[in-house]
């Protein structure tokens, strides 16, 4: 079985809000990021940190979802990363909460791959969420904590599954990231 990770600890400054708690068909993003891999993993751990207590409110209860603090947020997102990958028995996703739209096909193709290292690919982009084999696990373990997730991954000879989702490239990092993503909903794109 494969678990997930949803990455859930910065300070969503560019937003200037808690942009995980931004509202899209009426669910917080974290929310959809949440319910989009919960039917591909057997556990969901999303990794909080600047605004654990907000999230934690949101998503606790949630079924198949573990909440870890991130005590060292600060040091950036590969240290969200690291903390999740070692809570990991299986084979694991990696997902950024502001990716939160991901659809039920690129789990579906990322699961049936054969890499120890996955990326799905929209139109020659590559974006999230990515699918690491747990025999990797110590390998990422042993990464430095100044590193990245992309560094790791440029280091293996990943395989990269083609995708018709463009929500792969989803990033809400802004407050018009997010106007442009509610826009879409409202025409029905």
């Amino acid at each position: 079985m494969t678990q997930g990770i949803i990455l859930a600890a910065g300070y969503s400054s560019r937003a200037h809000t808690n942009k995980l708690l931004l509202t899209y068909a009426k669910k917080p993003l974290i929310v959809h990021a949440i319910e989009g891999m919960r039917p591909f993993v057997s556990t969901v751990f999303v990794i909080t940190g600047h605004y654990h207590e907000e999230i934690k409110e949101v998503v606790e209860g949630m079924e198949k979802v573990v909440i870890l603090r991130n005590e060292h947020y600060g040091e950036g997102m590969f240290s969200s990363v690291l903390l999740g990958v070692s809570h990991t028995r299986d084979d694991f996703l990696i997902l950024p909460g502001d990716c939160p739209l991901v659809a039920k096909g690129t789990y579906e193709h990322l699961l049936k791959g054969n890499g120890k290292i996955r990326v799905p690919s929209f139109q020659g982009k590559i974006g999230h969420p990515i699918w690491i084999a747990k025999e990797l696990k110590e390998e990422l373990l042993g990464e430095p904590r100044t590193s990245n997730l992309k560094v790791f991954r440029d280091r293996h000879n990943y395989e990269i599954i083609k995708v018709e989702d463009a929500h792969i490239l989803t990033d809400i990092d802004t407050q018009a990231d997010y106007h442009l993503l509610t826009n879409a909903h409202i025409k029905g794109d």
